[in-house]
């Protein structure tokens, strides 16, 4: 690959983020505070967050979240193909001439 087109590697990063975002609120409503307590605490290497969950989330503050992981994965999509097609081409170009 020479070039990763930013647009589409930002909205695919932006995306991805959204989905995880998500799956992230559709556990916590189907699995309750001690389900999500048990997920994360296995997802984390056993890194206790009792005291992190919070369930009380007004949907405001999740339509907020979920706009800002948005944002935040489209900029890092924008970030990784951009240090890609500047670093990475540059010197596999030299390499051919």
């Amino acid at each position: 690959m020479q070039h990763i087109n930013i647009k589409k590697s930002a909205l695919a990063w932006g995306v991805t983020g959204v989905v995880f975002y998500l799956g992230c609120i559709i556990l916590m409503v189907t699995v309750g505070r001690e389900g999500t307590v048990l997920f994360f605490n296995s997802l984390l290497h056993g890194l206790d967050t009792t005291s992190l969950i919070r369930m009380d989330v007004p949907w405001t503050e999740a339509l907020i979240g979920l706009i800002e992981m948005f944002i935040v994965g489209w900029l890092f999509g924008v970030l990784i193909a951009s240090v890609y097609n500047v670093s990475f081409n540059k010197g596999y170009r030299k390499k051919e001439i």
